[in-house]
């Protein structure tokens, strides 16, 4: 956690972005070296399937085997420690309010408009004054530092977790007391929790907090809510 001026700022230590920019080329070269390696090996067994690919790399001959398992390893393993920066988020709070980043896009959420902050296991949380859910994050931040920057520019900090938990419903196909458009996306939504798309996921939340309810998921079950009132 740091501070320039007045705001204080969130975000992964530098030192551990550092070492996952190092650590994942090196897995990922050492993996495709163990690969190329038993690919000899699996190409020796004539009953195990797919022997193809196998006999393929195994035939290629060496330095180039080793050198193109190395190269491609390390290049797959840039991608993804770019693809792990994209994804952290960070914070950067004043007195007058909150900006959340993350990839690059940024939201902004002024002090008077947010009423709760939380943690909802693994996600930050920011609840509107109204009831309304203004932000939902994953957030592989500490917890204990996420806590104390909020507390120190005076935002209702909830240690006990979501105010609304007991409004939440289980989301079951059909609700009747949800409109057809918010049971289509919650059907879409959770085929997506079932094959893991994470932007779909995100995407299709966005929709339903434009249609004026709120979600959150248990073992990729949802819960609903709407604005209390």
């Amino acid at each position: 956690m740091t501070r320039t001026s007045s705001s204080t700022v969130v975000a992964l230590a530098r030192g551990w972005r550092v070492l996952g920019w190092l650590l994942c080329p090196l897995l990922g070269a050492a993996l495709l070296w163990g690969l190329k390696l038993a690919a000899g090996w699996v190409a020796t067994l004539t009953w195990f399937p797919f022997q193809g690919p196998f006999e393929l790399v195994a035939s290629i001959p060496e330095p180039a085997a080793t050198l193109g398992a190395l190269g491609i390893g390390a290049v797959g393993g840039l991608v993804l420690a770019f693809l792990g920066e994209l994804d952290l988020l960070s914070l950067e709070l004043d007195a007058t309010g909150v900006v959340l980043t993350r990839g690059g896009e940024s939201q902004r959420f002024e002090r008077a408009a947010v009423g709760a902050v939380f943690f909802d296991g693994g996600k930050l949380v920011l609840v509107g004054t109204a009831g309304d859910e203004l932000a939902r994050e994953s957030s592989d931040l500490p917890k204990q530092r996420v806590r104390a920057a909020f507390e120190q520019h005076g935002f209702p900090w909830h240690a006990d977790g979501d105010p609304y938990r007991e409004d939440y419903r289980l989301w079951v196909e059909g609700t009747p007391e949800l409109s057809d458009r918010a049971n289509a996306l919650l059907r879409a939504r959770k085929e997506a929790l079932t094959k893991d798309q994470g932007d779909e996921v995100k995407e299709l939340r966005r929709e339903l907090v434009k249609a004026g309810v709120f979600v959150r998921e248990e073992k990729k079950r949802q819960y609903w809510r709407t604005s209390p009132g």
